[in-house]
């Protein structure tokens, strides 16, 4: 079992760090913009799923192995890379906001910005080395094995994820809706989600060192 304090600091940096600019949460924006809250919020649930797989991942030590092998780590950086690519390239070609005033449909069931949310998450090989980190610091050995203190830590993160992504999706929804009232900004949107999500693959393939 996990102590309260230490889970109370974990939640108060998993926050921090949640809320800080980064991959997932920019993720969440350009879609809430683009296609609406629920669209931001699919998304949101989606990241969290995937925080259980990295949490999965750093339990069994598969991260470590990823870490220790530069080829896999470039493998899954790639598929990652090539995921967001295509999500990018499928925004940049879609009519968005502008398409639903034309009276063309766009509706997507909400799975699939589930899954989405959940792929583009959990191929990002810098969020599993990130949760190899993160989540031992935060398991107290005199309360038991890390490796069962971490899948409440995970779970505990994956909540947060939902509340704080959950929020961003709200007001970037409202924001999107009121632009997409203007027939002129509408395909713009779209456009901005297809470079946040081109921005991100270049990201993930070339931004920064391994670990």
């Amino acid at each position: 079992m996990v102590p309260i304090d230490s889970l109370l600091a974990f939640l108060a940096i998993s926050v921090a760090i949640t809320v800080a600019p980064g991959p997932d949460n920019l993720m969440v924006l350009g879609q809430s913009l683009a296609r609406g809250r629920s669209a931001g919020f699919g998304i949101a649930v989606g990241c969290a799923l995937g925080c259980f797989t990295h949490t999965l991942w750093a339990t069994l030590g598969v991260s470590a192995v990823l870490l220790a092998s530069p080829n896999a780590f470039f493998a899954l950086k790639l598929a990652g890379a090539l995921y967001l690519v295509w999500l990018g390239v499928q925004a940049l070609k879609s009519g968005g906001i502008a398409a639903a005033r034309r009276g063309e449909s766009l509706a997507l069931p909400w799975r699939r910005y589930v899954a989405r949310g959940f792929v583009a998450n959990a191929v990002n090989p810098k969020v599993a080395l990130f949760f190899l980190a993160f989540l031992p610091q935060f398991a107290r050995p005199e309360h038991g094995a890390a490796w069962a203190q971490m899948p409440i830590l995970g779970a505990a993160f994956a909540m947060q994820t939902i509340v704080v992504f959950g929020g961003i999706a709200f007001a970037a929804g409202g924001i999107g809706r009121l632009l997409g009232r203007r027939p002129t900004l509408g395909p713009w949107l779209d456009r901005l989600a297809g470079a946040i999500f081109l921005g991100l693959a270049a990201n993930l393939l070339f931004g920064g060192r391994r670990g």
